[in-house]
């Protein structure tokens, strides 16, 4: 058992865009879920579908841009260990705009984005660019 599943999906995600495989396949977990949701709807990855047989995973099809993948870094931004929390207002951009924070907050998963215009903080869970 690992201590940080969200850790392992983006360990896992890196590591399949730098081996330029076609996709990756995840152990299910809501969070999880909505992340590769999120990745999708923001274009990171081609399509993210859960499985459900024999054990319920996640299959992300990943995106490139020729041989370049489209993902081009993922963070851990808080860790079991040390959560980073934070308001509105105080919402990281990445890369200058160019890259996606993902939040957990009270209203559900959304990008940095969403977040600031719905005015609502929470943990910062990771970022893309």
């Amino acid at each position: 058992m690992f201590a940080d599943p969200v850790a392992d999906m983006l360990t896992r995600v890196r590591n399949a865009s730098r081996a330029q495989l076609p996709e990756v396949v995840i152990p299910h977990s809501r969070l999880k879920e909505s992340i590769a949701h999120i990745l999708e709807r923001e274009g990171y990855v081609a399509a993210a579908a859960v499985e459900a047989a024999p054990r319920k995973s996640i299959r992300l099809r990943l995106k490139y841009q020729g041989r370049r993948p489209i993902i081009e870094g993922l963070r851990r931004l808080s860790s079991p260990g040390r959560r980073m929390y934070v308001g509105a207002g105080d919402i990281p951009r990445v890369r200058g705009g160019l890259g996606i924070v993902i939040l957990s907050t009270p209203s559900g998963v959304m990008t940095g984005h969403e977040a600031r215009k719905k005015n609502v903080g929470g943990e910062l869970v990771c970022s893309v660019w």
